[in-house]
């Protein structure tokens, strides 16, 4: 009797197992994603949350503000994340336009099935001025990366290099920003760039949205001499942190540039807050983390 009642939960045990492995997304193999590197051609790489990313940078403008010229990894990065979402993906992404650009890649997104879902600036003062566009879109992932190169296709964002970046020195003690911010950074072609997520599960129509796929602040400085630093990026914030942030950031000197929604039926409710100033490194730093603290983001490890 004993037996047989031991056989029965090991049976349900393991039948359960199997209904809630089918009822999880299926783990996209690499050669599915190497559909999605050609059909978009160009190269992306796994990101540690599942996602599968895309760099677009637009290395092709020319664009200062406030007399400091622009680096693509400060400001003026494409980029497009897709998630296995079983038989379908999922991909969410930022455009990174030119005014003239707007409209006819807005058109070819429109005529893919992908959404529109947000367009605004994230800098003042710029020149030219730059339009950010983002975007959202389910269905078979080859599909959508073959409407993400059509879109690509009607701006002058450059073909992907295959040379190796050279290593360049930032002039600014990147150890200490990041004992003051509590995170660790990384240097990408001479932008230094510090990510952090926050600690809720950000859901969109019930399921979890990845961090890579636009939920962590972005804290990016490029030199700009004698221990300075430009810097910009985005705090994303639930609504009764915005006012908080603002305080913080201005109080030490760095303006608000942007707030808004990138997304449209996420849950709970964000707002990106994007920013700017050019002072000394280690002192934005400083309010840079006075602004984090108003935050429920992740603390440092």
């Amino acid at each position: 009797m004993k037996q047989t009642l031991l056989l029965i939960l090991i049976a349900l045990a393991l039948t359960t197992t199997a209904i809630q492995a089918a009822q999880q997304p299926a783990a996209t193999a690499g050669a599915d994603w190497k559909a999605v590197d050609d059909a978009l051609g160009r190269n992306g790489q796994d990101q540690p949350d599942g996602t599968h990313k895309f760099a677009m940078p637009r290395s092709d403008l020319k664009v200062t503000a406030d007399g400091v010229g622009i680096k693509a990894g400060l400001a003026l990065g494409s980029w497009a994340a897709f998630r296995n979402m079983g038989d379908q993906a999922e991909v969410m992404g930022d455009f990174v336009l030119t005014e003239d650009e707007v409209a006819p890649v807005m058109q070819i997104l429109i005529d893919s099935g992908i959404e529109i879902t947000a367009l605004h600036n994230h800098l003042l003062h710029e020149s030219p001025q730059v339009m950010y566009m983002h975007i959202h879109g389910r269905g078979q992932p080859v599909k959508l990366a073959g409407a993400i190169h059509k879109a690509l296709s009607a701006t002058r964002t450059p073909s992907p290099s295959t040379a190796a970046p050279a290593s360049q020195e930032l002039g600014f003690d990147t150890k200490q920003i990041d004992g003051i911010l509590g995170h660790a950074g990384k240097n990408n072609n001479g932008i230094y760039q510090v990510a952090v997520p926050r600690t809720e599960i950000i859901t969109e129509g019930g399921m979890p949205i990845p961090n890579s796929m636009g939920l962590a602040t972005a804290l990016n400085f490029q030199p700009t001499g004698g221990g300075k630093a430009a810097i910009t990026g985005d705090f994303v914030l639930l609504g009764k942190e915005v006012n908080p942030v603002i305080k913080a950031l201005r109080s030490g000197g760095i303006s608000v540039t942007a707030l808004h929604s990138h997304m449209l039926n996420e849950e709970p409710r964000l707002f990106f807050m994007h920013f700017w100033a050019n002072d000394d490194a280690v002192k934005l730093a400083r309010t840079l983390r006075s602004a984090l603290d108003q935050t429920n983001s992740a603390r440092a490890k």
